[in-house]
């Protein structure tokens, strides 16, 4: 074949291009076992990082110390152990399955629930996972992140100070969520809200909205006095 033929630059493309995507969807399948497993241990992580464990080395055994079982929510807010695998996409499995995951733990002794929350900020999702005291209606600890938004500003709901703010406050104002975040300086309710980021009004105003919509979709369990 005349390699200076147009036709043979073409086939050579060609084959060249089945070679890579070949190659291609190998190695992300070969990775794909590895990849789920550190979503998952960053899961925990964050898990951890509401019950106010922060920095660990050893995840998963912290994780297995800390969180005795990964429930799953009936209608009615009782709960039943979630005998499927781990999850990590709650808000799809929420909105695909209506299934509400809660974590039941025990730090020191004194149980604590945690429930994975999920909405929009600014510049796109935002997440974490809240722990209420045994009562389930006084927080014990928070955990947020993002996905892109502004250093200095929006993002500043994943740093200490703002997460420190939510610990004792209250979830619950005659049986409505009223945990949430109020515009900076103009917090009215200090037993259930807390300042909102300066400058990260839209950010702060997500977070706000997150729980309000997460927190209520197990409102029957944490008005279960059982």
């Amino acid at each position: 074949m005349n390699t200076n033929s147009n036709s043979y630059t073409i086939i050579y493309a060609s084959v060249m291009v089945i070679i890579v995507a070949f190659m291609l969807a190998f190695v992300s399948s070969s990775l794909r076992v590895t990849q789920n497993k550190n979503v998952e241990l960053d899961t925990k992580k964050q898990i951890l990082a509401a019950l106010n464990v922060r920095g660990v080395k050893e995840a998963a055994a912290e994780y297995k110390k800390y969180v005795k079982a990964d429930m799953l929510m009936s209608e009615d807010g009782t709960l039943s152990e979630n005998t499927g695998a781990f999850a990590t996409n709650y808000e799809k499995e929420a909105k695909e399955q209506k299934r509400f995951h809660v974590f039941e733990c025990d730090v020191d002794g004194q149980t604590k629930y945690v429930f994975p929350v999920y909405g929009t900020g600014l510049w796109g999702g935002i997440w974490g996972y809240v722990a209420l005291n045994g009562d389930k209606d006084t927080v014990y600890g928070v955990f947020f992140s993002h996905a892109s938004e502004t250093p200095g500003l929006g993002a500043e709901i994943a740093s200490d100070w703002f997460q420190k703010q939510f610990e004792g406050k209250k979830t619950l104002e005659n049986g409505e969520i009223a945990l949430g975040v109020e515009k900076n300086g103009k917090v009215v309710k200090p037993e259930y809200q807390v300042d909102g980021v300066s400058g990260g009004t839209i950010t702060s105003k997500g977070v706000d909205a997150m729980l309000k919509t997460c927190l209520g979709n197990y409102k029957s369990f944490l008005t279960n006095n059982k």
